[in-house]
């Protein structure tokens, strides 16, 4: 195993990608940003973990400090992650995804059944706009944040893309993420889900509650899968605010004695 800590960037495809490994013998810990955000965002439950486990963080591409494609799909993270996992040695991770994270840690542990250790999903649920509304509301939203996207990017929140590209990010991940329920009914690893309170930007009423409901039947389906906690903290500040009930959840699923 390639345990030794590392800086650098990570040539996958037509882009690179910047990753960071912590390196030493623990749990390997792999964070899966959200759709538009870079790996700064984990900096709080990785203070929290401690050195007990080998964190590995990247940015995907066009965020943070990776380069640009011309491929922004879903399969192309998917890549982007097999990728980092081989470059750094990594052969069974626990994956911790916020958001699309999430989502992308669903469907490589579904591909990759003998592999996956476990799963923490930050506020992330099985739910998205669809159909042609759906997505011409996504559309025209990004349409009117066209002039911020270039400021969110210096925040780690927005991705180097212009407005359509954002869009059909994100167009995507709603569909997949609506479409994902049997793919949670079928996970073999274990899953804890940490779940924020209230809206997120772009969501109307109660429609992120609505999608946190959705995971209310999939633990009497599949065993392995619980919530673990419903923090007080909206779907952009959990990580910030409520990083101590990632953490824990962190801690269930790999105790600081076990090693990979």
């Amino acid at each position: 195993m390639t345990n030794s800590p590392w800086t650098g960037m990570l040539p996958v495809d037509d882009t690179a990608l910047a990753v960071t490994d912590t390196g030493g013998s623990g749990t390997p810990v792999v964070y899966l940003n959200g759709a538009y955000a870079d790996k700064s965002h984990w900096r709080r439950l990785i203070a929290e973990l401690g050195g007990d486990y080998r964190h590995i963080t990247y940015d995907e591409r066009a965020r943070g400090r990776s380069k640009r494609s011309a491929d922004y799909s879903f399969q192309a993270c998917l890549r982007d992650l097999d990728a980092v996992l081989a470059a750094r040695g990594v052969e069974r991770p626990l994956l911790v995804g916020w958001s699309y994270g999430a989502i992308l840690s669903w469907h490589w542990a579904d591909r990759n059944p003998e592999r996956a250790l476990g799963l923490v999903s930050v506020d992330s649920f099985p739910f998205g706009l669809t159909g042609e509304a759906g997505r011409e509301r996504i559309r025209q939203q990004f349409h009117r944040l066209r002039w911020l996207l270039p400021i969110a990017s210096r925040f780690g929140m927005g991705a180097r893309m212009n407005a359509r590209e954002h869009a059909e990010v994100n167009i995507e991940a709603n569909e997949i993420a609506h479409a994902s329920v049997p793919v949670l009914e079928r996970l073999a690893c274990p899953v804890r889900f940490v779940l924020a309170t209230g809206a997120s930007l772009g969501n109307k009423g109660d429609e992120m509650e609505q999608g946190r409901a959705a995971l209310e039947a999939i633990p009497a389906r599949n065993p392995n899968v619980a919530i673990s906690a419903k923090v007080a903290s909206n779907h952009s500040t959990i990580l910030r605010k409520d990083s101590p009930a990632v953490a824990r959840a962190v801690r269930e699923l790999a105790p600081t004695n076990l090693s990979r």
